[in-house]
This record gives C-alpha cells, sequence and structure tokens, in this order.
C-alpha cells in the first residue's frame, strides 16, 4: 500500500518543520523541510550576489541558479541541507537570511528552479512536506493537507527561543518585526502566497504544544 502523501503549511514559527519531522518519524515518512531549500538559495545570494548598496542582485541570482545544487542528506537523526556539498543547516538559520528569504522566495525563477525537485520526490509516496505553498501549488492533490497558525505573539515567543537555543543573537521585538514583515509578503506576493487550500484542515497552536498539536494531526491521518 502506497504511503500517503502529506501536505503542511502556515506562518512562520507556528512549529511546521519540527512537527513535520515527529509525524515522519511515526509515521515511517521522508520529511521535507521546503523552507529550508529557499533558506538555502537565500544564503547562497547574500555570499555571492549581492550588489554594491549591499542588496540582493536579483539577476544575478537568477543566472546563478544552474550552479546551484541543494541536497538533504540523512546524518542518522534527520536530513541536513547541504548546499554544493557544505553542510548549512545552521547558517540558513540567521537573522540575515531571515530578513531577506521573503524577498528571494517570492520571486518567480527561485518558485520555478525549486517547484519540480520537490514534486519529484513525492512522486513515489510516503513523504511529508512542510512550507508556505505545498497544498495549494506544489502538492494540490496530496493526501492530507493541514493549515497551522497561531498569535504573532506567541510565534514571536517561539522564534525568539529557537534564536537563542542556535546561539543567535536576538532582539525579542526586531523577531516580532521581522514576523510580520514576513507575513504580509508572504501572504500578498504575486507568485504562490502563503494562504490556506480550500480542503486543508486547520489548526490554531496558539494554546497547544507540540505534543497535543501532533496528536491533533495524527487523529485525522489515523481515522483514514
Amino acid at each position: 500500500m502506497k504511503k500517503p502523501v502529506i501536505a503542511i503549511d502556515g506562518y512562520s514559527s507556528t512549529g511546521k518543520s519540527s512537527i513535520s519531522k515527529v509525524i515522519a518519524d511515526k509515521l515511517e515518512l521522508i520529511h521535507l523541510d521546503t523552507g529550508a531549500l529557499y533558506r538555502g538559495i537565500t544564503w547562497y545570494a547574500l555570499q555571492n550576489c549581492m550588489d554594491e548598496s549591499g542588496s540582493i542582485n536579483l539577476e544575478n541570482l537568477f543566472s546563478s541558479l544552474p550552479l546551484i545544487q541543494l541536497e538533504f542528506r540523512n546524518d542518522g537523526r534527520e536530513l541536513i541541507l547541504h548546499l554544493n556539498h557544505k553542510d548549512i543547516s545552521k547558517e540558513i538559520r540567521s537573522n540575515e537570511v531571515s530578513d531577506h528569504v521573503s524577498l528571494v522566495a517570492k520571486q518567480k525563477e527561485v518558485r520555478d528552479f525549486l517547484l519540480q525537485y520537490q514534486r519529484s520526490l513525492a512522486e513515489k509516496g510516503g513523504i511529508i512536506m512542510d512550507g508556505r505553498d505545498i497544498g495549494t501549488v506544489v502538492l494540490p492533490n496530496a493526501d492530507f493537507k493541514f493549515f497551522l497558525t497561531a498569535s504573532i505573539d506567541e510565534r514571536t515567543k517561539r522564534r525568539y527561543h529557537e534564536l537563542l537555543s542556535l546561539g543567535i543573537e536576538a532582539e525579542e521585538q526586531q523577531v516580532k518585526e521581522n514576523l510580520i514583515e514576513r507575513d504580509k509578503i508572504d501572504s500578498e506576493r504575486d507568485i504562490a502566497p502563503l494562504k490556506q487550500a480550500e480542503d486543508a484542515i486547520v489548526i490554531d497552536n496558539t494554546s497547544l504544544s507540540k505534543e497535543e498539536t501532533i496528536e491533533s494531526i495524527l487523529s485525522y491521518i489515523q481515522k483514514i
């Protein structure tokens, strides 16, 4: 029997990736954090495609896309993102990447570059993919679709503590402002905006623990 394809979309810092990892382990699925792919390209751009004003030169980035090789490798515990054979799993979580990733992610050239890669990974089933347009664009025929949301204050707290745990200095107000701006950019972009798929199950986990959110998602999947 073919294992399911599961799409989890939602706002930043609703726990999409960490929750998806646990569900993948429980159901023996492959987990793909698509946000990490966009962060990987953003990190590449910050290293290689800056102009004299300190902004990302998008045309330079687009012409460089064929030079970018993104790959998830299993280190025995989780999938680690490598860019051109370099582990960049910590670098992509920096504030600098967070400040620029929405600009990069809304570019049609970048989304087209990653679309087929994501779809090809899901063809055989047995995958859980999280992001912002998985249920609406990348995997519109997914067996299960979920949309995670939470209050901005709760998401700020989660993101702030995540950064501190990674040893990254942060100010809570700056984190909040970054999330608000990112929500706006992601929701209003012309190409594949962040939005709930019509057939997605919405879970507001403002007052739910990570474990409770996981159990809620599993309760829907295990009904089948």
